[in-house]
């Protein structure tokens, strides 16, 4: 909402008036539309703004905007887009670097009320844009104001470092899939088949007929290459029972050698994501202590990688007022569908980001292992409310939500006591 000359330039609109000029632009890739209507929803262009997504693209749009500002008598103007994808990164930064305060719009708002202005479900970059103002225009918008330096290169590192652990899930599935045609009776000598000596195996001998070829005291040996510690008892015996397996397995044999081929790519591929998830979290891990709080969120007992995403997608927990507001951002808040005497299942909305959301499920998880408070709350929820294990869940990643928000707004760490208070009474 950008103040005039007149006004002073810290001075922000705090709503939208009868002399707000509204601005709603639909991004793409190369080419932007923008269209401005009134408080009303009038439109004030005779014909969409176009520019390019480059300075002269977003110059021209300023421009445009200060001329129709101008023309209509217009006071103040806020410019607002939807926050999907990618492609909105640069123009909000740089439309608040020129003093513009920029409104962002959920899409899914943009998404149900496409058809209000023409009882169509027609669509277009000039009506998104019209209805991305309409939507600005009723107060259906999200302020938006940068983050801290701090807080914006948490997240880059968090979201770089999801895209590598989905990476890793899918090569991990591919070598599942593997061992289940070529070697279905693997997973008898291993419960992790991702430890050293299993991965070792499966470099140097992955099918039966290799296994059979060697001797226990060779196959101990080869394993030394990749272990510290290969042999002894243990050792000798991994692998009697690996050839014991080999004997009697059913795997399938055709086109052996060609598989054996992409497995070898499959685990070096493997081993590389491995090494850039754990130079992802040294790169987090050291600028973790710059975010306000994640002392305080790891005194809870959440690892570095749940840490880093709470605060990189919750922001900064002083500035939240009640831990539900962490839940809405994560989309675990409920929503009931009921209509006269109708009433409907209460679900999680899931309206929110799904890092946030795993973190805070898989912390809650992780803390059920070892945290005696978090331990003796889901006894009680299971035992004396008669709760399933997944509504206990579900009510302590609520439990945790309000804990953190509330350590963070009074600047305490974790008490075992306190955290057990609702119990005692």
């Amino acid at each position: 909402m950008k103040s005039n000359p007149i006004k002073s330039q810290n001075q922000r609109v705090e709503r939208i008036s009868t002399t707000t000029l509204v601005i709603g632009i639909d991004i793409a890739k190369e080419k932007h539309a923008a269209q401005a209507i009134n408080f009303r929803g009038i439109v004030l262009t005779k014909r969409p703004i176009l520019f390019s997504n480059d300075l002269a693209g977003f110059e021209h749009l300023e421009h445009s905007i200060r001329k129709l500002q101008k023309m209509h008598g217009m006071n103040d103007f806020v410019v607002g887009m939807e926050s999907t994808g990618h492609y909105w990164f640069n123009i909000p930064n740089w439309l608040v670097g020129q003093g513009i305060d920029v409104a962002l719009v959920n899409p899914m708002t943009t998404k149900r009320n496409k058809e209000n202005r023409d009882n169509s479900p027609s669509k277009n970059d000039p009506k998104d844009a019209l209805v991305i103002a309409d939507a600005v225009s009723r107060g259906f918008y999200t302020p938006f104001s940068p983050k801290d330096e701090a807080f914006r290169r948490i997240r880059v590192m968090v979201t770089n470092r999801e895209h590598w652990v989905v990476k890793s899930g899918r090569i991990k599935n591919r070598i599942h899939r593997w061992l289940d045609i070529r070697f279905p009776e693997y997973r008898q000598a291993f419960d992790d088949i991702f430890s050293d000596r299993s991965l070792a195996t499966l470099r140097r001998f992955p099918a039966p007929s290799d296994l059979l070829q060697l001797t226990p005291e060779l196959m101990v040996q080869i394993w030394g290459e990749y272990m510290a510690r290969p042999g002894g008892v243990r050792g000798k015996n991994k692998a009697m029972e690996l050839q014991s397996l080999a004997r009697h397995s059913v795997g399938d044999t055709t086109a052996l050698e060609e598989d054996k081929w992409e497995l070898r790519h499959l685990i070096e591929e493997y081993e590389r994501i491995c090494r850039i998830i754990d130079e992802a979290d040294e790169m987090i891990e050291k600028v973790l202590p710059e975010i306000p709080c994640s002392d305080l969120v790891r005194s809870v007992g959440a690892s570095v990688p749940a840490t880093a995403a709470i605060l990189a997608f919750g922001g900064d927990l002083r500035k939240l007022s009640h831990g539900n507001q962490l839940l809405r951002k994560a989309g675990l808040n409920l929503a009931e569908r009921s209509s006269g005497k109708y009433k409907g299942q209460i679900k999680l909305t899931k309206r929110g980001n799904s890092l946030l959301r795993k973190h805070l499920y898989f912390t809650v998880f992780h803390l059920l292992s070892f945290n005696g408070a978090f331990q003796a709350m889901h006894a009680h929820n299971t035992e004396v409310k008669r709760m399933t294990k997944m509504q206990s869940m579900m009510k302590l990643i609520g439990k945790l939500a309000r804990m953190l928000v509330a350590m963070a707004r009074e600047g305490q760490t974790f008490s075992m006591d306190k955290a057990q208070l609702p119990l005692a009474a």
